[in-house]
């Protein structure tokens, strides 16, 4: 049986969770998310606990099992206290800011990257080299971060691009190695 799978979900207080047709709906004080459960996979809740359960043992079976109980876990931790990245700019002159529903960045181009904030995140620039992008679905979170580093990842040679917080980007040394 899966190690991850068997473990139960404890629901905290302020959580509304609700199973409906193999679709299990969280709503909290973040918002509200839903998941629809892979066919042989099933939800029991008892008394603010909640037990992913698999119908046999078939591979696939086994394999979504854990799925199924960390997509839910991470559902209800997002409803609850919500998903945060953080993006910094590193370059001479790059910065973002927020205009209405876009993030405009400046990264040295000959003209401005304007991303559109999607609906159900919310991105934040308390300094001009600092991006932060909060929202209760995880996935959605970092896909968002990961599509905002894309339009300029870091280069080897002299760092400069879009990084997440805490990143370590490896150097090269370039023409002077080879001296």
């Amino acid at each position: 049986m899966s190690r991850i799978g068997k473990r139960p979900i404890e629901l905290v207080e302020n959580v509304k969770l609700e199973v409906i047709d193999n679709i299990v709906l969280a709503e909290g004080p973040k918002g509200k998310l839903s998941y629809k459960l892979p066919r042989g996979i099933s939800v029991e809740l008892t008394d603010r606990r909640l037990q992913i359960k698999r119908c046999d043992d078939a591979k696939s079976s086994k394999s979504l099992h854990g799925l199924a109980r960390s997509l839910i876990f991470n559902m209800i931790k997002g409803v609850t206290e919500g998903y945060q990245k953080e993006l910094e700019l590193v370059g001479i002159g790059y910065k973002a800011q927020v205009k209405e529903k876009f993030l405009v960045l400046s990264l040295g181009f000959s003209h401005l990257v304007n991303f559109p904030v999607p609906e159900d995140l919310k991105i934040t620039t308390p300094k001009p080299t600092e991006i932060i992008i909060t929202g209760a679905d995880k996935q959605r979170v970092s896909q968002i971060a990961s599509d905002i580093r894309r339009i300029l990842p870091p280069e080897p040679y002299k760092g400069k691009g879009i990084r997440y917080r805490g990143e370590i980007v490896r150097r090269k040394l370039g023409k002077q190695a080879t001296k």
